[in-house]
């Protein structure tokens, strides 16, 4: 089965989801833009309207589309609109890009239930889209973390947040 999330930099939440069992494959790309075969140059200028996503195929018997509900919110600020830390743009949105009716119904529902529960001290502002095209990112993005553990941005920023999840997700 596919998920396709929007939570910022893909290579922070790429990672993540390389580490959740369950999801078989983990891909970089962009989604919901106005143009075909979109450039990280193109989409990281805001010209394209394109999000930085990843796309997910995962085991339903190993984890549910619930599950990875929980971990992309516990994993990004969902209550900046257009922006993840230092990254600003409408490419950097959080946005849920759903593959069904189901996956439509049970995104609304979780993020109601956030809501109702004061998850955030703000609103959330998460879209809930219809999945489109995937334009699979160039392939220096893929495995981007893993590939490059010395990048400044990946040290300060996504290896923290790694292993806070690790941390938080194994137990």
């Amino acid at each position: 089965m596919k998920a396709t999330f929007g939570g910022g930099c893909f290579w922070c939440t790429e990672v993540i989801f390389q580490n959740t069992d369950g999801v078989n494959t983990v891909l970089p790309g962009y989604m919901g833009g106005k143009n075909d075969n979109p450039t990280y140059k193109e989409v990281c200028n805001g010209d394209t309207d394109h999000v930085e996503v990843v796309q997910l195929d995962f085991d339903e018997d190993k984890v549910s589309f619930e599950e990875l509900l929980k971990i992309f919110f516990k994993t990004h600020n969902p209550t900046t609109l257009n922006r993840q830390g230092n990254d600003v743009g409408t490419q950097y949105r959080s946005v849920v890009f759903y593959h069904s009716d189901a996956q439509k119904e049970s995104t609304n529902k979780f993020i109601q239930g956030l809501e109702e529960a004061e998850a955030f001290a703000d609103p959330i502002v998460t879209a809930v889209e219809p999945a489109v095209t995937f334009w699979e990112a160039e392939d220096y993005h893929h495995d981007y973390f893993n590939q490059n553990p010395g990048n400044p941005f990946c040290a300060a920023v996504i290896a923290p947040k790694l292993q806070k999840f690790l941390k938080e997700y194994k137990a």
